[in-house]
């Protein structure tokens, strides 16, 4: 694509955004405008799959900061006639572009922008963007995606993507040679992954945590736990005798398994209240009381009230 093509283009229009459009409003823009105009939905219309391209073109350069930057400062040089004429970049209103670009050709600034470094002739295709939604448990030991997409050609694709194990929700990865075509080979296939929460499994960095739920006696008492784990698996996380609500136990080397990284397994001790207790639960509940009534676990509270 020439370069005047790309400064005459409105990336921001082509969102419906503002120039002022924050980071995470062009990528929520983006996301709505893509699952709208993708081409597994809309088969067939030429029209929408060309804006399709559009919008994913538009995406590529706003939401990288520095291609934005690059963009933004060349965009308001054409909008202000700083453009009127391809010969190295002179007449910007009796100054030199080469200076304000450090020494280079500011007919080129767009063809940098998607990595093209000013080449002349054939170019690569355009690179091209979609989306896949994984589970948890995909997203922590890795999976291969099997993707069937409709190429700019007309003939549809079927793409086999490698995700690696320990990916984030958002994290893009990469398959070479799968975007649009170009005279000098096809661009590059990027999927923005999308991981479904777990039913009780979260994340920190590379930690897996859960909440594991106990009972008031085995928080007072102690106790053995067996925990589950992502695996498949149980180990077991000793409870000392009045373990409070809320306490962190760590599970060595049980996390995610990133590269030459090993998180562990962080289980945070709940302590549940039954709803109705009767008969003789009752009455122990109510012999502990009597037994305990000398200790004031408020006292602590109160005296820091007045600090």
């Amino acid at each position: 694509m020439a370069a005047k093509d790309l400064y005459e283009k409105d990336f921001y229009k082509v969102l419906g955004l503002p120039k002022t459009a924050q980071a995470d409003e062009i990528k929520k823009k983006y996301r709505t405008l893509a699952r709208e105009l993708h081409p597994d939905k809309t088969k067939g219309d030429s029209v929408r799959e060309e804006k399709f391209k559009e919008v994913s073109e538009a995406y590529e350069i706003l939401s990288d900061t520095k291609k934005r930057a690059e963009y933004d400062e060349a965009r308001s040089l054409f909008e202000r006639g700083g453009f009127r004429a391809p010969q190295g970049g002179q007449n910007f209103q009796g100054g030199d572009l080469n200076d304000l670009f450090g020494g280079g050709n500011p007919q080129d600034i767009f063809a940098n922008l998607f990595g093209g470094g000013g080449r002349r002739g054939p170019r690569k295709g355009q690179d091209l963007q979609t989306e896949a939604t994984i589970t948890f448990r995909e997203s922590v030991f890795g999976t291969t995606l099997e993707l069937k997409l409709t190429s700019d050609r007309g003939v549809p694709q079927n793409v086999s993507a490698r995700v690696p194990a320990g990916v984030n929700d958002g994290a893009k990865i990469r398959v070479k040679g799968k975007g649009a075509y170009g005279e000098a080979g096809p661009g590059d296939l990027f999927i923005l992954l999308h991981v479904k929460p777990h039913p009780i499994f979260s994340r920190k960095s590379e930690n897996l945590t859960i909440v594991l739920p106990v009972t008031f006696a085995e928080a007072a008492l102690g106790a053995d736990i067996k925990v589950p784990t992502l695996s498949g698996d149980d180990v077991t996380v000793r409870l000392a005798p009045g373990t409070p609500n809320g306490r962190v136990l760590r599970v060595k080397g049980r996390g995610i398994i990133k590269g030459s990284t090993t998180g562990d397994l962080l289980v945070t001790v709940e302590v549940q209240v039954p709803q109705r207790v009767e008969g003789k639960a009752a009455e122990a509940l109510r012999t502990f009381e009597k037994e305990t009534a000398s200790i004031d676990v408020r006292a602590e509270f109160i005296s820091k009230a007045s600090i």
